[in-house]
């Protein structure tokens, strides 16, 4: 499996509990940039990053919100 560090275990351990939030609302709660964030949640749909899946919705005015799919165990 893949081995996350710094930022981009900082955002997949705030974002894999599936709730939905904007860059604005991630950036709030890790301090990382929201060009960075979206970088990295990019990322971690790749395999060498965990395949994870990483939802997007978009919510008008240019406004998207994120989340992670939880695997089901």
């Amino acid at each position: 499996s893949a081995r996350l560090t710094g930022q981009i275990k900082r955002i997949f351990e705030l974002m894999n509990d599936g709730v939905w939030r904007t860059l604005s609302e991630i950036e709030g709660i890790t301090g990382d940039p929201q060009a960075s964030i979206s970088a990295q949640l990019r990322n971690l749909r790749k395999e060498r990053f965990g395949a994870h899946t990483v939802q997007r919705e978009h919510m008008g005015r240019g406004l998207y919100r994120y989340r992670i799919k939880k695997v089901e165990d």
